[in-house]
Formats: C-alpha cells, sequence, structure tokens
C-alpha cells in the first residue's frame, strides 16, 4: 500500500515510517525544517524494507509545514506525481506550546490550532478526491490523551478533541466510499522527544499508576502495529473508533 505519514522525520511518526517499509509498504512522509533528521528516517525505513525483503519499497520525504494550506496542496500533488496515488493517510504532525490559560498569547492558542487540528484538515481534504476515486482509503489521526483535557494545555487539549470530531465526520462521511477514518490515542511512548520534554512528574506517575510491568511506557512498533492493523483489510470494519493504546492509563497530573 502507499502511506502518507505527516511528521514523520521522528518520534512516533518515524516509528509508523519505518514499520510501513518494513511491512512492504511504500511510504512519503514529511518533516518541518530537520532535513537531516528526515533523511536518517528515510534510510532507517529503507534497511528496515531491505531487511525485511522487500527491496523494492519507495521512501520519499516532504518538507512541509502542514499549518500552510498553499504548501499542502503543493506537496500533495508532488507526492502523487511521484507515487501515482496514496491509500492510508496517517496525520501525526504535531506541536505544543503549553502555557496556563490565563497566560496563554493568541500565537500559542493559535499555532497549536493551526498545526494539530487546521493541518489534518487541509492534508485529508486534499487527498480526499484520490481516495474517491479509488474508493479506498484509510485516515489515521494520532491524538492524545490530553484531548480530554490537561493543565497548561487548552490549545492543545482543544486542538485533539476538535481531531476526534473531524475523524468521526470523515467516517460518516465517506464510509460508503471505502474509506475508514480513525483515531489512535496513544499514552507515553519512549522516543527522543519524551526523553527530553516529559515533565519528571508525568514519568513518575506513570511508572507508578500505569497497569503495565514495571510501569513502563510504550514502544513505537506497538503503536505503529496498531496503525498498520487499521490500514489493513483486517481493520476494514472499524470506522470511526478512538483506539486508545496506553497501557490502560488515560489520565495524567
Amino acid at each position: 500500500m502507499y502511506y502518507f505519514v505527516t511528521g514523520g522525520s521522528r518520534g512516533i511518526g518515524a516509528g509508523i515510517v519505518e514499520f510501513a517499509a518494513r511491512r512492504g509498504h511504500h511510504v512519503a512522509f514529511t518533516y518541518v525544517s530537520n532535513a537531516e533528521a528526515a533523511e536518517r528516517s528515510k534510510q532507517a525505513a529503507e534497511a528496515a524494507a531491505k531487511q525485511a525483503g522487500h527491496e523494492g519499497v519507495q521512501i520519499r520525504h516532504y518538507q512541509l509545514d502542514v499549518k500552510d494550506v498553499e504548501r499542502v496542496e503543493a506537496v500533495a500533488d508532488q507526492v502523487l506525481e511521484d507515487f501515482e496515488t496514496m491509500e492510508v493517510i496517517v496525520n501525526c504532525a504535531g506541536v505544543n506550546r503549553d502555557n496556563l490559560m490565563v497566560a496563554m498569547s493568541n500565537e500559542e492558542w493559535r499555532e497549536v490550532l493551526a498545526t494539530n487540528l487546521d493541518g489534518p484538515f487541509y492534508v485529508c481534504r486534499q487527498f480526499l478526491q484520490t481516495l474517491m476515486a479509488n474508493r479506498f482509503g484509510r485516515i489515521i489521526n494520532i491524538s492524545s490523551i490530553q484531548h480530554e483535557g490537561g493543565s497548561g494545555q487548552a490549545n492543545y487539549a482543544a486542538a485533539k478533541a476538535g481531531l476526534h470530531g473531524l475523524t468521526k465526520t470523515l467516517a460518516k462521511e465517506y464510509g460508503r466510499r471505502g474509506i475508514t477514518a480513525n483515531v489512535v490515542v496513544p499514552g507515553f511512548f519512549d522516543t527522543d522527544m519524551t526523553r527530553e520534554t516529559m515533565p519528571q512528574a508525568n514519568k513518575d506517575y506513570w511508572k507508578q499508576y500505569c497497569p503495565m510491568p514495571k510501569g513502563r511506557m510504550g514502544k513505537v512498533d506497538e503503536l505503529a502495529g496498531v496503525v498498520d492493523f487499521l490500514a489493513s483489510e483486517a481493520g476494514a470494519f472499524v470506522n470511526g473508533e478512538v483506539i486508545n493504546v496506553t497501557g490502560g492509563l488515560g489520565w495524567t497530573v
């Protein structure tokens, strides 16, 4: 299959790119500014595909800030020219600009909403014509446990809650055309981003209360495997759902 993954240069996005390549899928993925990280992700995906015996897998990366609608349109056109079609759309790109609401600036609010909600809308809208023409498509939007609210994250929580509404609407509008749309909600996963930015209080809470051995964080392949299932024929009757991949814990301090 043909995957388009936003935010595929690091963290969960990079893990999804590599997992998809290992399964023999062609992947186009985006990055915002770090071309070196994007190239590392590409090389890791190519190596994974080769090791799994999928020599012909095509992996390409594209610079894209998803809140720029004109750039989304241009990149989508280029992707369709390079790959001829797309079947699986994974919206993983996101930012956070945390602050208490009383101190949150207009810019902090707008940037997070523009990237985490406007961006997936632009991407889905741009590829829908192709998915409808194929009468097949999988839209998988990566959310967060903070969609239910989180202190200091009014912007982030609002964007992720909105993403759930967007996804469920896509499921209702396009399910009869063979296009499913689902949300995946990650808990805490062991990535460079969580290691660098996750507050120690959240780490301590997670280790104490997550009902998994030693309160461990998730492994990225465990999330990427859920994405792969939703993209497959096995997941064809899963539509408009919110899939929690949290180890059983859904709240943080």
